[in-house]
């Protein structure tokens, strides 16, 4: 049953037995935010009267400034099955607003929401599939995480040698009964790591699905006694985890990436949008891969994407043209990992695929070779260049591109830089495990 209407919210926590409501943001970071209220309060909840202290959260507003209210968005609403059944839990995912009623320009889904709108008025319809990545780690004998497994299985091994079978099947019967659907879901390269891929979507609902989808794994993974990362690195020389966006734009039910006439299959509107990408992705590294830690995945060897290439023919690039054609005709970007704040991730996907189509700017010719097995003069004579290298390249990156700083708004964008470049000190000046072993007997 589709939910739009107050009405509709009302009717289901009556007859559904519903008695808290949990009322759900994402802060700048990516984090999942919430305020649990009781069923009593539902009217205040609808009439968009529940307050918090914004300078709590990270990216939001100063001490002066805090009073800050959720707006729920009716169709989100969902009841979390893995919660008793008498007294219901439901939630509704939020919209952050000023007491005055007018949008917080900090608030990720605004900003997604913007980017959306610039869209629409261009006549597209943004839709989204993400590839999700995780692993699913031993804990230990007082329910902390570790990163211990005892499993050896690869890509899509299945058990007894995938410890993680059962776990990974009741995530997705969870999500299944949250509404999502589940296109797929496998064992990845790496011992304990696995992969679940949604339907395509609208580029909202396709982002409040990967917020869902997280807090689904966490609890479901707790279940069964294993911790659920998605920390991008969490373990030296085995695969990171990624979060690959298949991405297209509609007209109603036409895909206009797809050109039939074209060798590839692609429109030019598809290669222009994949040229802003292109000419932007090094600013939007910091956004799209936001951890210190996100960029000991980007290095060769381990299938995550180094340079700045597209091909129709290999993974190695940053995007990567998947065979299916017709209405299935999308781009892959390869570069976002699993800590990426979806709504952020995808807003600047949008903007500067939108800025590569308003400009036509030309994505150069593909890269149909390993790029990895090229030497660096080769690299440099075919015009490639590499995504930045760690956390605060990608940062001065993002603060030179001027574009995605528009495109994350003022706040936003002040707010985000100095968290990341806060980040940055802390492990600039933290002295780790691999420094004792490699200097402390040596100098």
């Amino acid at each position: 049953m589709k939910i739009s209407t107050r009405e509709d919210v009302i009717r289901v926590v009556e007859e559904e037995d519903v008695e808290f409501i949990r009322l759900q943001f994402t802060d700048m970071l990516g984090n999942l935010k919430n305020i649990a209220v009781t069923a009593s309060q539902l009217d205040r909840v609808l009439d968009n009267r529940c307050m918090f202290d914004g300078s709590a959260i990270d990216g939001f507003v100063k001490v002066e400034e805090s009073d800050m209210y959720l707006h729920p968005d009716f169709t989100t609403l969902e009841i979390f099955p893995w919660r008793p059944q008498q007294g219901k839990v439901a939630r509704m995912i939020c919209d952050v607003h000023y007491p005055n009623g007018d949008p917080f320009e900090g608030d990720p889904r605004y900003v997604l929401k913007q980017a959306i709108s610039e869209a629409r008025a261009l006549g597209y319809e943004f839709r989204v599939g993400p590839e999700c990545e995780f692993f699913l780690f031993n804990t230990d004998e007082n329910t902390l995480p570790t990163t211990q497994t005892h499993e050896q299985a690869g890509y899509f091994d299945i058990g007894p040698l995938d410890f993680g079978e059962n776990a990974r099947r009741d995530i997705v019967m969870t999500l299944e009964n949250m509404g999502l659907v589940v296109e797929a879901s496998h064992h990845e390269m790496a011992p304990a790591q696995h992969e679940i891929d949604f339907r395509y979507d609208e580029a909202l609902a396709a982002a409040d699905n990967i917020m869902t989808f997280k807090l689904a794994v966490k609890t479901i993974a707790k279940r069964h006694g294993l911790h659920a990362t998605f920390m991008p690195k969490p373990k030296y020389g085995v695969n990171g985890s990624g979060m690959h966006i298949n991405m297209s734009l509609h007209r109603g039910d036409v895909n206009i990436f797809a050109d039939k006439t074209d060798s590839l299959g692609l429109s030019r509107e598809a290669y222009w949008f994949m040229g802003g990408i292109m000419k932007h992705i090094k600013g939007m590294a910091a956004i799209t891969n936001p951890l210190v830690n996100s960029y000991k995945r980007l290095v060769p060897g381990y299938e995550a994407p180094v340079y700045i290439a597209w091909s129709a023919t290999n993974r190695s690039p940053l995007i990567r043209i998947p065979s299916a054609k017709g209405e299935g005709t999308r781009i892959e970007l390869r570069s976002p990992d699993s800590a990426a704040n979806p709504y952020l991730t995808l807003a600047v996907c949008l903007r500067a695929g939108l800025d590569g189509i308003v400009n036509k700017i030309e994505p150069p010719k593909s890269v149909d070779g390993n790029i990895f097995a090229m030497t660096k003069q080769e690299r440099i004579s075919l015009g490639i260049e590499q995504l930045p290298g760690t956390l605060i390249e990608a940062v001065e990156e993002l603060k030179k591109d001027t574009f995605i700083c528009s495109s994350l708004g003022p706040h936003l964008a002040k707010k985000y830089v100095e968290a990341k470049e806060a980040e940055w000190h802390k492990y600039r000046c933290h002295v780790s495990e691999w420094e004792i072993e490699e200097y402390l007997y040596r100098y």
